[in-house]
């Protein structure tokens, strides 16, 4: 991970009120993970000025507490010095109390220090004179002990920025980077880093079940998902939660830690092309009300408007502007980079990205469109040819990104929203001289997002595809029943031929449905007295199976109990049976396995 160069645009308006926000860096790592040397290595020279809450000092000079630690952190922004604190905060409810000390004056960030165990341990053990005299033989066990409540921050806890570093280059690019953050400067917010597992099978149940499930997340359907290697930290977008593992020396990448979604994301561009001669003071302003209008309709999915300038004019008057009118920053921000590698080299992690496309829905003619194109592949003009052979000014389609585009597999970019901009230019046919049409291209981009959104909150699949296209998506579901067999949906409870059914979407009763009445089906590739395998219809890689588990009543979380342990455990087995036969076909793909309920 390089260090991230400085918003030069977001430096230049804080130098206009003459001193830029403080900044709350919260450090998460193990002991011997190196957050003490790196407060020091960035105070040294850092022209920002700085206090360090450390836990194992805060009591004049001895161990103290979290609420001394608090209280510290809140005296010192209040003077308006940014702050590191240097804990351990390695799961979210110990990270908790600090997010939530400070309101939107103040940055919050996150420094990960997601080493190797044996690196940590190897420094714990090896140091002397520890302010926390944590050091020499006892270390070890320490650090084993708390690695095991190991929980990687999320920009849903509340942070602006994330940074996670997994290797010494990593610490030093970050270290680098908040030394050269003056008083006035800010960093571009977002995710940065990315997780560098080669394992490629899931080791022990036992670890998993150890674990606390969150609301709503049920071990009666197990998604197993296996995907490019390039593309494993990029999937984090499906609307069930998805139980990822905690790092460990040896561990699997998949098993013991609770993955909360990253928000949903729409990353467009701008309208205020040279091609188009549309003013840039105009397009800012239709930007910002179009954002404000839509922003509280999003539920938590985020607006991104990018550009590949530092220095861009645009993202300088759109920020202005958006701030003046105070509409949240985690909802809507701007980022400079490069639309079709936003999560590859700037760590943002887009799920939809709008095209400021051509009439004819074909590649090529320059910026945005050939980028797009281009980075997704001959897939995306297939699918997009699917939905409409040509497009109005100020019209928009959503197109479903196939499974095996690059830029699915490579970005985590599940669709692209084409649309036609209106034309400014007095030299070129169809010219409008009115910013209605404007207007509408935003409207149609935004739209789309809240249909996604809403549709992904639903947490039914059925529902989520119709949200894109109504029409086309209804036709895939029905074939979908279609695929299953002649009694999805009218099954019931299979005493009665259909008088009992569940209080599900159609999607989820076709499922259990199917885990009921495997003969009735087809699509099944195993069947056993406890469980039933098939191809999800909708893949989310390169292949995604569905273990089913066949137990009646089994439909919640509140309905697991104790006794359910040996069908969760043969759930697995078959999850990873399926997975080594499939990495035998195809050694370059690595997996997930997920457990979730079907409502």
């Amino acid at each position: 991970m390089e260090a991230m160069e400085i918003d030069s645009a977001g430096k230049d308006e804080a130098k206009e009120e003459g001193k830029g926000k403080p900044v709350m860096v919260i450090l998460i790592g193990a002991p011997g993970s190196g957050k003490s040397t790196f407060c020091d290595l960035v105070m040294r020279v850092s022209t920002r000025p700085w206090v360090r809450i450390c836990q194992d000092t805060i009591g004049n000079g001895k161990a103290g507490t979290k609420k001394q630690c608090l209280t510290g952190a809140a005296s010192a922004l209040k003077e308006g010095k940014s702050v590191f604190i240097d804990r351990c905060n390695l799961d979210r409810e110990q990270r908790a109390d600090f997010v939530k000390l400070v309101g939107p004056e103040v940055e919050k960030h996150a420094v990960a220090l997601d080493l190797p165990a044996k690196l940590c341990i190897s420094q714990s053990v090896k140091r002397t004179g520890h302010e926390g005299n944590l050091q020499g033989g006892k270390a070890a066990a320490v650090v084993n002990r708390m690695l095991q409540k190991k929980e990687l921050p999320k920009l849903n806890e509340g942070y602006d920025r994330i940074t996670v570093c997994q290797d010494e280059k990593d610490v030093q690019a970050a270290i680098n980077t908040y030394t050269a953050l003056g008083p006035s400067d800010k960093l571009p917010p977002g995710f940065f880093g990315q997780k560098k597992s080669d394992a490629k099978v899931q080791l022990g149940i036992m670890k998993f079940l150890k674990k606390k499930d969150p609301p709503g997340c049920s071990d009666t359907m197990m998604n197993v998902s296996l995907e490019d290697t390039q593309s494993h930290a990029t999937k984090e977008k499906d609307s069930n939660q998805v139980l990822e593992s905690c790092e460990e020396p040896k561990m699997a990448s998949v098993g013991c830690s609770i993955s909360l979604e990253n928000a949903p994301t729409l990353a467009f561009p701008s309208i205020s092309t040279a091609d188009f001669h549309f003013n840039l003071e105009k397009a800012s302003d239709i930007i910002v009300e179009k954002v404000e209008e839509y922003v509280n309709k999003l539920g938590n999915a985020r607006l991104v408007l990018v550009d590949l300038s530092q220095n861009s004019k645009i993202l300088s008057l759109v920020r202005a502007k958006a701030s003046e009118k105070n509409i949240d920053s985690k909802k809507f921000f701007t980022f400079v980079g490069n639309i079709t590698k936003l999560y590859s080299e700037g760590g943002l992690h887009c799920n939809v990205i709008a095209n400021a496309t051509n009439w004819r829905l074909k590649p090529g003619g320059g910026g945005i469109n050939a980028a797009i194109f281009s980075a997704a592949g001959p897939t995306l003009e297939t699918a997009t040819k699917a939905k409409a052979e040509s497009l109005s000014s100020g019209k928009a389609i959503v197109v479903p990104l196939p499974s095996s585009s690059p830029l699915f597999s490579g970005e985590g970019v599940t669709h692209v929203i084409h649309v036609l901009g209106p034309n400014m230019n007095p030299q070129r046919p169809n010219f409008r001289t009115q910013e209605e049409p404007c207007k509408d291209k935003f409207e149609k981009e935004f739209k789309g997002e809240v249909q996604l959104e809403q549709g992904s909150r639903s947490g039914d699949q059925k529902a989520k595809r119709e949200a894109v296209c109504e029409t086309d998506m209804n036709k895939k579901f029905k074939s979908f029943v279609k695929e299953l067999g002649p009694n999805v949906g009218s099954s019931g409870d299979g005493n009665t031929g259909g008088q009992s059914r569940k209080a599900w979407g159609s999607w989820a009763q076709a499922l259990y449905d199917t885990a009921m009445h495997p003969e009735r089906h087809k699509n099944i590739i195993e069947m056993s007295d406890d469980v039933v395998v098939l191809n999800d219809l909708y893949p989310k890689g390169q292949k995604h199976l569905l273990v089913l588990a066949r137990v009646k009543g089994l439909d919640r979380l509140e309905d697991v109990k104790k006794e359910h342990l040996t069908l969760l455990k043969t759930m697995h087995s078959v999850g990873l049976k399926w997975a080594e036969k499939l990495l035998s076909e195809n050694n370059s793909l690595t997996f997930r396995l997920g457990y979730h309920s079907l409502r």
